[in-house]
């Protein structure tokens, strides 16, 4: 009998007792390959010297100080290491313990920062539908995410919602993808006038949208335009990379890739690669000086803000995909990542859409393929993908609730970034074994 409130209080996980480069082993000695990091986590995969080895040297000189007495010499690196390599002027980070706490901070700070300067008024957020932004009160609140509100919606503060940008739902087949981008762009302009921009403190959203809908990615201009939007009515531009940043897609910061800068930009997962639970929030030379030069004090913390041993893993995680040029590595295999899964998925009756960047790649499961229908809910496809792939040796990350929180499919893959094309030829044929197997029991 387990003492732990697992996430399955009616099943207890298999044990896992040791994890080397992409693989994770059982007590029984069985092998899987983690493509999915987890939740997108593990980066580098599992026990790199060079992670140990930095986590070893800073316990042995330095495993913890508070931060109302001490600041730290690797927390202070790693923050360099961060804001020399951020768009703009992305020049202070903030340090937590993941994210659901990036978040949090960057709402508080978002908030205070429009104290400091004298627009008390503002107090609202914009969000979208079909997001995720964590499972802290305030994260849950912006996030879109309708099964994981639910239950707690009493007790989420009031958020202004607006339409996800997910192309391959709700592009109108009479669009083109420009008209479909003005139309969003249209639609979040007149949410701000509605509510009174004086009003608005950010609008936030995941660069590419993570777990919820499975790498879908913004298109074109599309968060270009957001930050118009955002300049024009004087609004922050929150940018959540906890699981789509730190090189996922190709580049450290996702939003590169679209050409714009926000104000803050929350980031995790990827970070510390698992090694040590860290997140943090980037926020631009604004919102701190404002701080600096009004109270003084940005009031929000946590007993493990800018925690040594965790910075000491995530900064060598850093510099391993700088050394090694890793991000290139994950240019090239999620091209031939996101080519594999069109290919070969793409083609079978029940695979709807591949998509994704960079080693980020969600695939999503219909019953009809020209009407986009989606299977029953309660045929739990998703559910039993995962079992069968894990049954196979297969760590992949399927998710129900695509569309609207019930309804939908979809696979989120997200090796490390030191997979071989031989580990993508085995997660892409085992996924088209297993989708085969599984949608041919539902007929």
């Amino acid at each position: 009998m387990s003492h732990i409130i697992h996430r399955s209080l009616r099943s207890t996980p298999a044990v896992a007792a040791r994890a080397q480069g992409a693989y994770i082993y059982d007590t029984n000695g069985k092998q899987y390959l983690d493509a999915c990091g987890g939740a997108a986590v593990s980066c580098l995969g599992h026990a790199h010297p060079d992670v140990l080895a930095a986590m070893h040297r800073q316990i042995d000189r330095l495993a913890y100080a508070h931060t109302s007495f001490f600041t730290s010499d690797t927390v202070e690196q790693l923050a360099d290491h961060l804001t020399r390599n951020a768009p703009g002027d992305l020049n202070y980070a903030y340090f937590v313990s993941g994210g659901s706490e990036a978040v949090e901070t960057a709402l508080k700070l978002a908030r205070q920062y429009f104290v400091e300067i004298g627009q008390t008024s503002r107090t609202k957020f914009i969000a979208r539908k079909q997001s995720y932004h964590g499972n802290t009160l305030g994260a849950l609140a912006v996030g879109g995410n309708e099964w994981r509100r639910r239950q707690f919606a009493p007790l989420l503060i009031d958020v202004i919602r607006v339409s996800a940008c997910n192309e391959y739902r709700d592009r109108l087949a009479d669009e083109t993808q420009q008209q479909y981008t003005d139309r969003l762009l249209n639609e979040l302009e007149q949410a701000i006038i509605e509510a009174g921009p004086e009003t608005i403190i950010g609008f936030c959203a995941e660069t590419v949208v993570g777990a919820t809908t499975g790498a879908t990615p913004p298109t074109p201009g599309y968060l270009k335009g957001v930050r118009r939007l955002c300049d024009k009515y004087g609004i922050l531009y929150i940018a959540d990379e906890v699981m789509c940043g730190m090189g996922r897609t190709g580049t450290l910061y996702a939003v590169e890739q679209d050409d714009v800068v926000p104000d803050l930009v929350t980031i995790a997962k990827g970070l510390g690669g698992g090694y040590q639970p860290i997140g943090a929030v980037l926020a631009s030379e604004k919102i701190v000086s404002a701080i600096q030069a009004g109270s003084g004090l940005f009031q929000h913390g946590h007993t493990y803000i800018c925690h040594a041993t965790a910075a000491s893993a995530a900064l060598a995680v850093q510099h391993v995909i700088e050394r090694d040029n890793l991000l290139e590595a994950v240019k090239q295999q999620g091209a031939y990542l996101q080519n594999a899964l069109r290919d070969v998925l793409g083609e079978l009756p029940h695979v709807g859409d591949t998509r994704g960047r960079g080693l980020f790649a969600g695939v999503e499961l219909i019953s009809d393929k020209a009407g986009k229908i989606p299977f029953d809910p309660g045929l739990k496809l998703h559910a039993a993908i995962k079992a069968n792939c894990m049954a196979r040796g297969l760590m992949v990350y399927p998710m129900g609730g695509t569309l609207d929180g019930q309804y939908g499919d979809h696979i989120l893959i997200a090796p490390p970034f030191i997979v071989t094309t031989s580990q993508l030829d085995f997660v892409v044929d085992t996924l088209d074994t297993v989708i085969r197997e599984e949608t041919a029991r539902l007929l």
